[in-house]
């Protein structure tokens, strides 16, 4: 059975070694990990910005398909809710068309701002990464649009 949780400092190298965990350690926010019994299949990183942000969201390949992606979310959503915030934030690959569909059937739509071209080597926890995306940024009002 699926459950999600907030990563614990002792979980940090059990999930890393399975899914990467890119933005740890920022200091803007937290993971919330997507456990199959106790196997790790999943994460999201929330950013505890203004407005909060959904980040490197992540699912194990044998896992996709099967609603990790949306319990992640929800647990995110009702996060962001339980700390007072009435929105939640994300940017999407022009290129991710599983995502972009994922993202509009969970409410979340196109905020106004310029598409962000990403270009160039970035430094993640793992290293360094080479990147060249095109990024769009989406939203979802929380006020009354119940989570998954």
């Amino acid at each position: 059975m699926l459950h999600i949780r907030e990563l614990a400092p002792n979980e940090v190298e059990r999930v890393g070694t399975v899914l990467g965990l890119a933005r740890l350690g920022q200091g803007d926010g937290y993971y919330l990990v997507a456990w199959d019994d106790d196997e790790p299949v999943g994460h999201v990183h929330l950013a505890l910005t203004d407005p909060p942000e959904l980040q490197d969201v992540s699912v194990r390949p044998e896992h996709r398909r099967r609603g990790v992606a949306t319990a992640l979310t929800g647990a995110a959503e009702r996060a962001v809710i339980a700390r007072g915030s009435a929105r939640l934030r994300l940017s999407v690959s022009v290129d991710n068309e599983g995502a972009m569909d994922l993202y509009r059937h969970l409410g979340y739509g196109d905020v106004g701002v310029p598409p962000r071209r990403v270009h160039g080597t970035i430094r993640i926890r793992t290293g360094m990464l080479e990147v060249d995306d095109t990024l769009l940024t989406w939203e979802k009002s929380l006020e009354s649009t119940p989570s998954p």
